[in-house]
């Protein structure tokens, strides 16, 4: 391909100097003499991506192989059970595990009856049954209910609690329904749940939902992808660099775990944020290359270009995403801590791909990049008559004519609208959910305990109190035992029959079951709850207990002490999420109107999540449109979660789009024109960004888990929101409104340094265009070119 020769520029001088990122500033500004141009970090990692492309390709696929392999030799280290709760909850089962006191998988069967006492005969032969396999010990005579037609019957597991073998529960399991079988048509039911049944069908739902998750969501992505580029090649690099980072950070998490523990439910946030922010990333970088190419810049420019602009702009919402993630270690909660490093981690390493192998990549593709195209797909093609591409954004520049011509009034409904959507927030409910309601509704364990439940509150899952005492066989110990168990049994109306005490002699320790009034989750259980530990646990057993060691711990009582945690952590994230947004965005636009912009539109987006996760799992509103139920409460650690992640994903559209109007105003427009150039020119890789963002999202709420449901629903909502609302409407409507004011910076604050967000030598008809040794000379080497858009300014 034969290149015209560059014209002769003269270095050194007012032209050298007014090039991006040079000591002069924003194009305009007064040129510094004699400077050599600097380039942007991101045009220096894609300059040298595109110089040593085997060494940037190759030496990314061998960073994600020994990732993977060492992580899958290392292991993910789990968290212990103390490590996992917080406040008494924590100290109770520290205590258990300081003193070695394995605490078996307990199971209920509960036998019922049409006529009281029917249920005896069938109940002996269940505790016949399960006793044979071997597998059981401690089996405890049958409970009766208080109306006699039904017994409970109690039992553990023998072996390893830890143990991920899940022989022993399945041939109880099978026991106990071959009794049901026997018993099918005369009137008997019989109903198992426990904590070694519920194991097990939490991890085949954990393995089938992961596997489901990523064999829906890649080729999800695949297919939005292959709409929005029309070509196959284009389409699968996003998605080889979302997985590859997601392969990678998953093995580098494993090595960590080692000193931060981490639970295995991170792996599918990871997966779903990998898929988001690579693809994301790579989409805007890809997208505005082809721009390029399209505009009919040559290959080399058009990539220059691409890693200049987007390529800085990934880095900034990197950045930024990352220091959001960073605010989940002020929680206090080692599940937040572990989403931390898992996101951060992804992040990172999608960012780093989207700047070095992908410039290497491209480069290396050139053209190719539209290989196996499909007719009727695709962005827009290059117009070869008139070396142009086609106008650009028609249909978001036809919606966005009546917001830019009536700014007050459309930002006015936008907001009215989103606040409207996050008004159910304001009663929102929050709760750790016991695994039962995690279940989908008609799943057969969460049946059984919702039956064990009704006929005896607290059954299935009651309050746990440990008490460490300095000698356990003393007689003020046994009288403060005998006290509690009189009390609590005294009081029907707040405590459930069947109280089990288990002492540990040479531990001195005595660990008391305590089923609790209600569900396990209302408003009765609560204030059984706080009876329990406000006045039952003091006046009896705080005398006996060494050093004030008694606890009260259990299900109910760990989302309530997880539940107050979380209320405390929230205020800090918020704060640190919002000071650190505010900053850096202060710093890369310089202008503190967009910085508190990016606040305030953040804030609604993260409301309107919210209210739509109120309404549809609280009230039930519109619940079976997303194919769940209302379970009353939302799950307690999705809130902050939530705020997390919407408050550095959001920042993805944020400086894509301010980036593309700050360019157009630094190139001489108007704020009207700059903000119209912006949208429309980044509408497209924004849908495209959206809809896969939405899909992924998506993938999750229609999983098995209550808590990936309302992930999935909260996070897709809001990301839809955002894309079209708030970025479509509420920004250009509150830029409009700002007008000159956007770009306002308090005078103090002029120090901050200059971010340049124009290309960094677009070339234009008749300037000099890079010939195939120019990026080899320095970084890119290029000569100034003139703005052919703004030809009285040195670009």
């Amino acid at each position: 391909m034969h290149r015209p020769p560059a014209p002769s520029v003269p270095h050194g001088g007012e032209e050298a100097s007014a090039l991006p990122g040079s000591p002069g500033g924003l194009p305009g500004s007064p040129p510094g003499r004699g400077r050599t141009p600097r380039q942007g970090l991101a045009a220096r990692l894609g300059g040298w991506s595109t110089r040593h492309r085997k060494t940037a390709v190759f030496g990314w696929l061998l960073f994600v192989v020994l990732a993977t392999v060492l992580g899958g030799m290392a292991g993910l280290t789990e968290p212990a059970d103390s490590e996992q709760s917080v406040r008494d909850s924590a100290r109770a089962t520290a205590i258990l595990e300081d003193a070695s006191i394995d605490e078996p998988p307990a199971e209920s069967v509960m036998v019922t009856s049409a006529g009281k006492g029917g249920w005896r005969a069938s109940a002996e032969e269940v505790t016949r049954a399960v006793e044979k396999t071997g597998r059981v010990k401690n089996v405890q005579k049958p409970l009766p209910s208080r109306d006699n037609r039904a017994g409970l019957i109690g039992f553990e597991m023998r072996g390893d609690p830890d143990s991920t073998d899940e022989k022993p529960i399945d041939e109880v399991i099978e026991a106990v329904g071959e009794v049901r079988e026997a018993h099918s048509g005369d009137g008997i039911e019989i109903h198992q749940y426990g904590e070694a049944s519920a194991k097990k069908w939490l991890n085949q739902i954990l393995g089938d939902d992961f596997a489901k998750a990523e064999w829906t969501a890649v080729p999800l992505a695949l297919g939005i992808l292959l709409v929005a580029f029309g070509a196959l090649v284009a389409a699968l690099l996003p998605v080889a660099l979302a997985l590859t980072a997601f392969l990678a950070a998953n093995g580098i998490l494993a090595l960590t775990s080692g000193l931060l523990h981490i639970d295995e439910t991170t792996n599918s946030v990871m997966l779903l944020m990998g898929l988001a922010v690579g693809v994301d990333y790579c989409l805007f970088y890809l997208r505005r290359e082809r721009d390029e190419r399209a505009a009919g810049r040559d290959a080399e420019t058009a990539l220059r270009i691409a890693a200049a602009t987007s390529g800085r702009a990934v880095l900034v919402s990197g950045v930024t995403v990352m220091v959001a993630m960073a605010g989940m270690f002020l929680s206090g909660l080692l599940l937040f801590k572990g989403f931390a490093v898992a996101t951060i981690l992804v992040v990172f390493i999608a960012m780093l791909g989207s700047v070095t192998i992908l410039p290497a990549l491209l480069s290396w593709l050139g053209d190719r990049v539209d290989k196996g195209r499909v007719p009727f797909l695709g962005g827009r093609r290059r117009d070869r008559s008139a070396g142009r591409r086609k106008p650009a954004g028609r249909i978001s520049g036809a919606l966005l004519r009546p917001v830019l011509a009536a700014p007050g009034l459309f930002a006015a409904v936008a907001a009215v609208a989103m606040l409207a959507l996050a008004a159910p927030a304001l009663g929102m409910k929050t709760e750790q959910l016991p695994l039962d309601k995690q279940m989908p509704k008609g799943a057969e364990l969460r049946v059984n305990a919702e039956k064990i439940s009704e006929t005896f509150p607290g059954g299935p899952a009651p309050a746990r109190v440990v008490l460490k005492a300095d000698d356990i066989r003393s007689d003020e110990a046994r009288a403060a035992l005998a006290d509690f168990d009189k009390t609590v049994r005294q009081d029907a109306e707040h405590f459930g029959r069947g109280v089990q005490t288990a002492v540990h002699a040479e531990k001195n320790v005595a660990v008391i079951d305590v089923p609790l009034a209600g569900n396990g989750t209302d408003d009765t259980s609560l204030a059984a709850l706080d009876t329990l530990r406000n006045t039952v646990v003091p006046d009896t057993l705080a005398p006996a207990a060494a050093d004030g060691q008694v606890y009260v711990a259990g299900e109910l009582a760990g989302s309530q002490d997880f539940n107050d945690q979380l209320k405390e952590g929230i205020v800090p994230v918020l704060v640190f999420i919002t000071v650190v947004t505010f900053l850096l965005m202060l710093v890369c636009f310089r202008s503190a109107p967009i910085a508190l912009a990016s606040i305030v539109l953040n804030l609604l987006s993260v409301g309107a999540a919210y209210g739509v996760m109120t309404a549809v799992f609280q009230h039930g509103w519109g619940a079976s449109l997303f194919g769940t139920e209302a379970v009353g409460a939302i799950e307690s650690w999705m809130p902050l979660f939530v705020l997390v992640v919407l408050f550095g994903l959001s920042m993805d559209y944020h400086v894509f789009v301010v980036s593309r109007i700050r360019e157009a105003k630094d190139r001489g427009m108007s704020t009207r024109e700059a903000i119209r150039d912006g949208i429309r020119a980044t509408a497209s890789a924004v849908t495209g960004a959206a809809l896969i963002m939405v899909a992924v999202f998506a993938v999750f709420a229609t999983l098995s888990m209550q808590d990936m449901k309302q992930m999935g629903v909260g996070l897709s909502v809001a990301v839809f929101l955002d894309a079209t609302v708030v970025r479509m409407v509420l920004l250009p409507a509150v830029m409009m409104l700002l007008g000159e004011r956007n770009w306002y910076l308090p005078r103090w604050l002029r120090w901050l340094p200059r971010m340049e967000h124009g290309e960094a030598a677009p070339a234009g008809a008749g300037h000099s265009v890079p010939g195939p040794g120019d990026w080899g000379a320095g970084p890119y080497g290029q000569p100034p070119q003139v703005d052919d858009r703004s030809p009285e300014r040195v670009r």
